[in-house]
């Protein structure tokens, strides 16, 4: 199993483009999964239609399936979570468990899972390596997930 790789760095550094590179990079190889820290509430279900109506309503969760995507709506955020890294550790889980081979996740500098550092955020341990958004080498970095030989950068 390969281990989650975050993606860290400021606002506006290059993390959702670093991203999007490597899903495309990885996805001839296996199933990716992503997830994405998000630090403010949003509202991902419009308002006045049916999956918003349901919700209101007092469903738990709520699924819509289109023809081409399924989505789920379900209470637990980072606000019902013991910690953001507990809830963070549960997702990584889930997307391991439903076969996901790949985890990119943007945000969690404080996770234990290896990192990127786009600019010049801290961020704890292990790190991979740092830098701007085009010091990376997508292609290597996704050649090294598929082969499993990421280095932390500390201990190389």
């Amino acid at each position: 199993m390969h281990p989650p790789l975050c993606i860290v760095g400021p606002s506006d550094a290059g993390k959702t483009t670093l991203i999007e590179s490597l899903v495309a990079e990885l996805a001839d190889s296996g199933r990716v999964g992503t997830i994405k820290s998000i630090h403010h509430d949003i509202e991902i279900d419009t308002p006045g239609k049916d999956t918003h109506r349901h919700r209101t309503a007092g469903a738990d969760t709520v699924v819509g399936l289109t023809p081409s995507l399924r989505f789920e709506i379900t209470p637990g955020g980072k606000d019902a979570a013991d910690s953001e890294v507990a809830l963070l550790k549960s997702t990584v889980d889930d997307l391991r468990a439903a076969g996901y081979d790949y985890v990119l996740i943007e945000g969690y500098h404080n996770a234990p899972y290896p990192k990127l550092v786009v600019g010049d955020r801290p961020a704890a341990p292990p790190i991979i390596a740092r830098g701007p958004p085009a010091a990376f080498d997508v292609s290597s970095l996704a050649t090294a997930m598929i082969e499993g030989t990421l280095v932390d950068a500390d201990s190389a």
